[in-house]
């Protein structure tokens, strides 16, 4: 291979390899990857490689030519600084393309120029050195003769089979290449595949002798933003630092070496309007043209951010538009040192402008930062106790904490203008207590201030005040203060009627919870169901979340199926808005992980349930850590651990002892106290514990099948059937679709105990018609009534309910598809479907059912029809697709 001269710069970092600084022989960071990107580029006509300064342009071409054993030309050349005469720039790319083929012919010295001639004599002359040939053509944005460039791109479109060109520039020249790029001719390399990756960077620290921990060598990354020339700069500073640690955290684009390159190479080659431009709105995290006119006081700022941003300039767009821009990082540290060198003075008012103009573009959190950048301390504290409920109501509510750690002490905790910032601190934090200190400092604040203030700071305390009896699980008091607000009303001022809208949507929220928490269920579930469409209408998509994700929890009276479909889509609705990994999604997590444990998929449960611990704080909302404990209980009773059960019940009962009023599923927790400890064999102690209740608790359905396990675990099954009793004959509060079910399970124990067979088998049937329309599988494993199940006729109409419930008990989970959309069964159609796996004949159905055959052909005609199906055996499959039917063999 043989490669014509041209200017070889120093390179500050490498995009092909990274030079190591301090070594005889330069080390290298091999970049397979981008060198086999421009390998596959280059055999297109035309490849362009376009990035900001630094970005390793010329680096990434020498390592790509330089490579040993291959059988091409390579013409290589630099366009030299201000090159603004064509004829100059032709003898360049002449003498390179003769020196790759070793012609040794004079170059032309006539006087006269003619742009034509030269680009056929450059193609004459790579057309007759035969074989591959590749043009290369660094530093192009540094040719200012639009002649030469457009002699350039006849060059480019008429290149013969067999050669190609490939241009490295720090922005698009002026080259027409769109016929190439229409027709696949073009390639192209851009920023984005130049920068460092973070192994990249931690390659190329390790190659420079530099050894740093991986959460300092990912933050280096993140402030270069892998910008290959902030890094190379970066590891020369590093190598022999006292504290390479400190100095990543204070690596930016003010340091000296980095605000040197970027002011030679990028700054200052702008032309004046265009630096007055990015000095001015160097202060914003982002810009739009229209703020980056009130900051610089001309128009047209638009064009120049775009142009900027075509030229890489270090100008990034944030949205598809194009319409709002960041600056890199480290140019905009420089930036704002220049600016703080330049003109200080004109700092504060830049930073009052901005806070303005995003105050009336409501956009809160950006002005309240401007104006303590500004030191407006006063004005800054208004705006923010203004907004700080509007937040919460965004999810926003750590950027409100996160603002209200910038305030000077002077105006700190004690000021009675931030105590309704601090109180929602408070909550978010969970921090009870000091929530309604500052709350009563905030109504007392509020009776203060102006009358066009007053709405809207009566209005946040009220919502503070509601979310605050919620933490503490006082739900009377939830009641009251919901009764108490005012509705959204016509007459009033359009901010007044947002605010009551805000109200009323988080009231329903709160309302709904502390139903949920009271099992109040069907009021719980109209009210989330009202709160998540007011919340949709006036745009509070996280007010909306919060409704659905406790919509889940509030249908578990209704079917497991209905507790799955609206988590799903609770979880579904905060994935699209980040927010799938927050607390405000927990309560759909964990009620689809208790919806599928009951059915009998316990490692699926257990993700989502893992899922709702980890964003579950142990300071978090009562009533849902509450749930997470009662949800981990019942895992680890379906699995047999009864210690690990018994733990998570403990941990259950204290969280309810911090609740002001009592958590419906405190029941729960207490019944399968008892029951555990009965099981685990400790007999006494859950006397004891069964001894303790009052005669309300002892009544309700949960405590009386505790007692049963009870009086089984002492061998007296005539006492656990007289338990059940109440149960049975349903005059026993109920608080779970599960109870009932076990209630007949335990009943079929005690009768299989006193040597009633046909009794048990009664009992079991009994318990599999409840669990059949959800597949409900859990109490069976619970209870180990499973064990009856082979004692059950082949013809039983559950065959399929069975298998899947021994399958569970023996490890082997079914497969359970996602189910699609079909027209609801009616409940007696349902009933026919359930017999449709076995073999029963069509009489024998009706004959189970104790209706005429014509009406079970009436009811399978409507099955067909609304699962698609044409026959048995395909209704049968459709049935199990939609979870109609359990999945197991038959």
């Amino acid at each position: 291979m043989t490669r014509g001269h041209g200017v070889m710069p120093d390179l500050p970092a490498t995009a092909g390899a990274a030079r190591v600084p301090g070594r005889g022989r330069p080390g290298l960071i091999d970049r397979r990857d981008l060198i086999a990107a421009l390998d596959r580029a280059s055999e297109q006509r035309v490849t362009m490689i376009s990035a900001p300064a630094g970005s390793g342009k010329t680096s990434l071409l020498h390592a790509w030519a330089d490579r040993p054993g291959r059988d091409r030309r390579i013409a290589f050349m630099s366009v030299r600084p201000g090159q603004q005469d064509a004829q100059l720039f032709w003898l360049a790319v002449l003498a390179a393309v003769r020196g790759a083929t070793g012609a040794t012919e004079p170059l032309p010295t006539a006087p006269g120029f003619d742009g034509g001639a030269m680009v056929d004599k450059v193609l004459s002359e790579i057309t007759a050195s035969g074989g591959t040939f590749y043009l290369v053509i660094d530093d192009l944005h540094e040719l200012g003769s639009a002649e030469a460039a457009e002699q350039l791109t006849a060059l480019l479109t008429a290149l013969p089979r067999g050669v190609h060109a490939i241009v490295a520039t720090r922005h698009d020249p002026p080259l027409h290449l769109h016929r190439l790029r229409l027709t696949g001719e073009l390639a192209e390399i851009r920023a984005a595949q130049l920068r460092f990756s973070e192994a990249e960077t931690r390659d190329l620290l390790t190659a420079s002798g530099v050894g740093l921990p991986d959460d300092v060598v990912r933050l280096l990354h993140q402030r270069a933003e892998g910008w290959a020339a902030g890094l190379r700069l970066a590891v020369l500073s590093l190598a022999g630092h006292p504290d390479p640690e400190r100095f990543v955290a204070e690596f930016s684009g003010s340091h000296r070496t980095v605000a040197e390159y970027l002011m030679a190479e990028m700054l200052e080659r702008q032309p004046p309007h265009v630096q007055r431009l990015l000095l001015r709105t160097s202060l914003p995290d982002r810009i739009n043209g229209e703020l980056a006119d009130l900051l610089t006081g001309a128009t047209g700022s638009e064009r120049v951010l775009l142009e900027l941003e075509d030229a890489n300039a270090f100008v990034v767009s944030l949205d598809p538009e194009r319409t709002w821009f960041r600056y890199h990082h480290m140019f905009a540290d420089l930036l704002r040192l220049e600016l703080r060198r330049t003109i200080p003075a004109a700092i504060p008012e830049l930073h009052r402008q901005a806070a303005r103009w995003f105050a009336e573009h409501s956009q809160a959190v950006d002005a309240v930062r401007h104006l303590q950048a500004a030191g407006d301390w006063s004005e800054a504290a208004r705006l923010l106790t203004d907004h700080t409920v509007s937040l919460t109501l965004d999810g926003r509510a750590g950027s409100a904490v996160a603002l209200l750690r910038a305030f000077p002490a002077c105006v700190g905790e004690d000021s009675p203008e931030l105590a309704l910032v601090y109180a929602n601190a408070d909550l978010h934090q969970h921090r009870l207590e000091e929530a309604r200190a500052h709350l009563e400092i905030a109504g007392a604040y509020a009776d203060t201030t102006p009358p066009d203030r007053q709405p809207r700071l009566r209005t946040a305390i009220a919502s503070l005040n509601l979310l605050l009896a919620r933490l503490r699980g006082h739900f009377d008091a939830v009641y009251e203060q919901a009764d108490a607000l005012p509705s959204p009303a016509e007459g009033r001022s359009n901010t007044e009627i947002a605010l009551a809208s805000d109200l009323r949507a988080l009231a329903l929220l709160n309302l709904g919870v502390a139903e949920a928490w009271s099992l109040r269920l069907d009021d719980s579930e109209r009210h989330l169901l009202e709160g998540a469409a007011l919340a949709h209408d006036i745009g509070r998509p996280y007010l909306e979340v919060a409704c659905r994700a406790h919509l889940g929890f509030a249908s578990g009276n209704r079917s497991f199926a209905l507790v799955r479909q609206r988590c799903e889509e609770a979880v579904a609705l905060a994935a699209r808005y980040g927010w799938d990994a927050q607390a405000v999604i927990a309560p759909a997590q964990v009620s689809l992980a208790g919806a599928l444990i009951c059915t009998g998929e316990f490692d699926r449960g257990e993700r989502w349930l893992d899922r709702a611990r980890h964003v579950t704080r142990s300071e978090g909302e009562p009533g849902v850590r509450l749930l997470v404990r009662l949800t981990s209980a019942m895992l680890a009773a379906a699995r047999g651990q009864h210690p690990e059960t018994l733990a998570e019940l403990t941990a259950a009962e204290q969280v309810q002892a911090h609740m002001v009023s009592r958590h419906g599923l405190s029941s729960w927790v207490t019944a399968w106290t008892i029951a555990t400890r009965a099981r685990l064999g400790t007999v006494d102690r859950a006397r004891a514990d069964l001894a303790a209740l009052d005669d309300s608790q002892s009544a309700v359905a949960e405590i009386r099948n505790a007692a049963a396990v009870l009086h089984l675990a002492e061998q007296d099954p005539a006492g656990a059937r007289h338990a059940l009793r109440p149960v049975l004959d349903g005059t026993a509060p109920v608080t779970s679709i599960l109870t009932p079910i076990e209630a007949r399970l335990l009943d079929a124990l005690a009768c299989r105990d006193l040597g009633d067979e046909h009794a048990a088998g009664a009992a079991v049937e009994q318990a599999l018609n409840l669990a059949e329309p959800d597949r409900t599988i859990l109490p069976f494993v619970m209870t180990g009534a499973w064990e009856l199940l082979d004692a059950l006729p082949r013809t039983t109409s559950h065959a399929a309910l069975v298998s899947d419930i021994l399958d569970t008990v023996r490890g082997h989970t079914p497969d359970r598809p996602t189910p699609g959309p079909a027209e609801e069964l009616s409940p007696s159609e349902l009933r026919v479907l359930r017999y449709l796996p076995t073999n029963l004949t069509r009489p024998e159905i009706a004959a189970e059912l104790s209706v005429s055959l014509n009406t079970v052909n009436t009811h399978i005609r409507r099955i067909y029809a609304k699962l698609g199906a044409g026959d048995r055996s395909s209704a049968v499959h459709r049935g199990r697709e939609l979870r109609l039917l359990s999945n197991g063999r038959g």
